[in-house]
């Protein structure tokens, strides 16, 4: 139950930094665009239409992610090889975003940073798979016999 919860909320926190990082991203191109910024002579639109295609994308990016998260909760299974790619790729980003973010931003940023880190790879562990399972879903062995006997099977002995 642990896992769900925790797979939800990595969920909750990746779609909200999605919406940040895309208004962050309008906000700065709405700026640079006001304000004729150019970057070593390129265009002021350009600087302003990077600015909010970057956002759109890396938000649709986090979005993504977050989504694959909330299947995995939902679900209550490991995702697949690409949403594990997913998921692995992100937790990268926010280890390097907060091992990044601690000069300009400060140590906040960088413990929001390892924190989101923390929830994505421990759902990812929660999740990890066993032979084509989920770790949950391991059988429980078979109880032995009331009288002591060994359980019913094909009468082979086990070492």
């Amino acid at each position: 139950m642990v896992r769900r919860t925790v797979a939800v909320v990595a969920a909750i926190v990746l779609f909200a930094e999605a919406v940040g990082i895309v208004l962050i991203n309008v906000i700065l191109g709405k700026v640079a665009d006001a304000q004729q910024m150019s970057l070593a002579g390129l265009d002021p639109d350009a600087m302003s239409v990077g600015a909010l295609v970057a956002g759109a994308v890396f938000g649709l990016y986090l979005g993504c992610c977050g989504l694959v998260l909330l299947l995995m909760a939902l679900r209550d299974r490991s995702p697949g090889g690409f949403g594990r790619f997913v998921l692995i790729s992100v937790a990268v980003v926010h280890g390097l975003l907060g091992a990044f973010v601690v000069g300009p931003v400060g140590w906040p940023a960088f413990a929001f940073m390892m924190v989101v880190l923390g929830l994505i790879v421990l759902s990812l562990l929660a999740y990890e798979k066993r032979d084509g399972r989920a770790a949950e879903d391991e059988p429980a062995p078979p109880a032995p016999a009331a009288n002591g006997a060994a359980p019913a099977g094909n009468g082979a002995a086990s070492v």
